[in-house]
């Protein structure tokens, strides 16, 4: 998980048939949705993970250094970040926002 005072921000997504290649080129850790976050200040990174038993269901998992990063980009991007956001609504049956996270503990 995330050090202590990292930020990230999670979501499920539950994805069509047809679009599964599409979806995972798209939020891969080297896709269209990090080549946005990379723009930004203080994006670390993101993980695309896929469950084994439903094949098609993926959580991400966002990492920022701070959520005034991860908003600043949102700010930022604006149009950008919402092109994408439409562009890839086809991709899913239901997209869950999983909730903001905070790591705790020593690093």
């Amino acid at each position: 998980m995330t050090s202590p005072g990292k930020f990230c921000t999670i979501w499920e997504y539950r994805v069509r048939d047809e679009f599964l290649r599409q979806f995972k080129e798209v939020y891969a850790s080297n896709g269209d949705w990090v080549k946005l976050f990379n723009k930004a200040r203080g994006f670390i990174k993101t993980e695309l993970i896929q469950d084994i038993r439903e094949n098609d269901r993926f959580i991400t998992v966002d990492y920022w250094e701070s959520r005034d990063d991860f908003m600043n980009m949102k700010d930022q991007a604006g149009p950008e970040y919402q092109d994408l956001d439409i562009s890839t609504e086809k991709f899913t049956i239901s997209e869950t926002h999983l909730g903001y996270f905070e790591g705790v503990g020593p690093e």
